[in-house]
């Protein structure tokens, strides 16, 4: 098959840069910090090697989550904005994917921007505004526009289940039930019930000033939740995702998608049906991934409409950070393997959707320290898997945050640490003790061969240069006697073996009994060491992983 010199010349770049480990030495760089083209990379890469143009457009994709207000400020307001999005998109993906200049990621998942009093915006007062803070329309549409130019995916955070206090619907609500008025068609906005009728259980509800009522609000009195068995209220919150699908976004993180119908599943997944199905009317490609803070066995539930994160491997307590701390990768590789199966077999297209941060938890390089190498091997396990990960906004820094004494989420969206001019400064309410933050930030980092940032861009160029691992059949391996694990991915008649070592220890394995794959080349290795291949003799270096053809 014929292919042209660009792309051979792109995914050649792709792979020369991810040959070597970060612990021991980078691929070498000319002095405007490209990758230059080695003979071994030459030597790795031929035309049977080359299969996935760099721009496939489906969303098996690395993710960036931006927590909006803490990344990037472009009008010295210390707030991170629209705009400054806008200006550090040659940071996360420069549209030229023979560059080897920026993060190369592929989608970005932004906080909510919607008009709100908080800082992070999920007490939302108007869904058709821009909050003020953020920028405007224009700005938003002008970071769609940049996005799909670059190939980017664009997913807005959308909490539904509840608005701010504030909200003009709440407003109405309110004043339909002070008066009386129960013709009114706010009246049933909002969950509530009255007095003498007794409160459903579970549920927290705060009183209507004036009345004998009481609205529902799980999370906060300022949070009050929408009545979901009103069709006036569905009616409204698909206009809200219509609006935005028509400004050309690619689709939504859903917050908080199991409090639908608080503490009923079933009622709350029957409303996702709906809601996506209707969207999925407007947008047959739409992407979208919902928040259900839950173990395996609820969120199946939720792959019935939806993708979900999976916090089973999220968190210091999560499979990702277990495997990492010199853990069994067979374990973690078979649990993947039956999770694929599971989902897909649950709804077509269906897929794995792995983070080890958010924002609603401590920052993963607190509890997983890179100086130990564990923050590597981290992302090697969860960034060289199938389907759509998620990076947190510095996670590629080794940025660290957590709630801490004082208890608050704000210590978890600290400020992007650029090292530049930019005036982003953290949310209020941080406590956090900056002497226990990373040294250096991107400026630093992105000069460094040996940086963990350096170590996420050619941990992403090793993903894209090899498209089985994202879009291919996976295959869990069992080596037996090992604690050295991984799998086959197959795609468009193609395979590779992704093998990584967690433990500090090199281990020697024989491929023969591993895989009938006549594996006979190593195509890229990433850790904190080395891999060697004699015959069928694979020896991989403690806390390294391995691409194999």
């Amino acid at each position: 098959m014929k292919r042209t010199v660009s792309l051979l010349l792109a995914v050649l770049l792709l792979c020369t840069a991810a040959l070597t480990g970060c612990g021991q030495s980078s691929a070498p760089m000319d002095a405007s910090g490209k990758y230059k083209l080695s003979k071994s990379g030459e030597a790795i890469i031929n035309d049977d090697n080359l299969h996935a143009d760099a721009q496939t457009d489906d969303n098996n994709r690395v993710f960036y989550e931006i927590f909006v207000g803490s990344f990037s400020d472009s009008d010295g307001d210390g707030t991170g904005d629209l705009r400054g999005i806008i200006n550090r998109m040659d940071y996360l993906n420069d549209g030229d994917p023979n560059s080897g200049l920026s993060l190369g990621v592929e989608g970005l998942w932004l906080t909510p921007i919607f008009r709100s009093p908080s800082y992070h915006k999920y007490d939302v007062t108007d869904y058709y505004a821009i909050d003020p803070a953020f920028g405007t329309q224009a700005d938003l549409e002008e970071l769609i526009a940049l996005c799909h130019e670059r190939n980017v995916k664009l997913i807005l955070d959308l909490p539904l289940n509840h608005t701010g206090s504030g909200n003009e619907w709440f407003a109405r609500f309110k004043a339909a039930h002070i008066h009386g008025n129960t013709g009114d068609e706010y009246y049933n906005f909002y969950s509530f019930y009255t007095q003498g009728q007794g409160s459903p259980g579970g549920s927290t509800y705060a009183p209507i000033s004036g009345t004998q009522d009481y609205y529902e609000c799980n999370f906060s009195g300022d949070m009050p939740e929408l009545n979901f068995n009103e069709t006036a209220v569905r009616s409204a919150v698909l206009d809200v995702a219509k609006y935005y699908l028509d400004l050309g976004v690619d689709g939504f993180r859903f917050d908080a998608a199991k409090y639908i119908y608080f503490g009923d599943n079933s009622r709350s997944v029957a409303f996702w049906d709906w809601y996506l199905g209707e969207l999925r009317r407007i947008k047959p490609d739409i992407y979208t991934v919902a928040e259900v803070w839950d173990g395996d066995g609820v969120t199946d539930i939720y792959y019935h409409a939806t993708d979900c994160f999976d916090f089973s491997v999220a968190q210091p307590t999560g499979l990702i950070a277990e495997t990492a701390k010199n853990g069994n990768v067979d374990r973690y590789t078979s649990y993947v393997d039956s999770y694929i199966q599971r989902v897909e077999g649950i709804r077509d297209g269906a897929m794995y959707l792995p983070f080890v941060a958010n924002h609603d938890t401590d920052r993963a390089a607190g509890f997983l320290p890179v100086s130990y190498g564990q923050m590597q091997v981290a992302a090697n396990l969860y960034l060289l898997s199938p389907g759509s990960p998620f990076i947190y906004y510095g996670e590629e820094l080794g940025m660290k945050g957590s709630r801490g004494g004082a208890n608050t989420d704000a210590n978890r969206r600290l400020a992007m640490l650029w090292g530049d001019e930019d005036t982003v400064k953290n949310p209020t309410g941080t406590t956090y003790d900056s002497s226990k933050q990373v040294e250096n930030g991107v400026t630093v980092q992105k000069g460094d061969g040996d940086s963990l940032y350096s170590y996420y861009k050619k941990l992403l160029m090793i993903r894209k240069a090899n498209p089985e691992i994202a879009r291919g059949d996976y295959q869990a391996l069992d080596i037996p006697d090992s604690k050295l694990g991984g799998f086959i991915a197959s795609y468009e008649g193609s395979s590779v073996c992704v093998l990584h070592n967690a433990t500090t220890e090199p281990i020697t394995v024989d491929l023969a009994q591993v895989t009938d794959l006549p594996l006979k080349e190593i195509c890229a290795a990433i850790g904190m060491g080395e891999a060697k291949l004699e015959g069928t003799s694979l020896t991989v270096d403690g806390q390294t992983s391995v691409v194999l053809r």
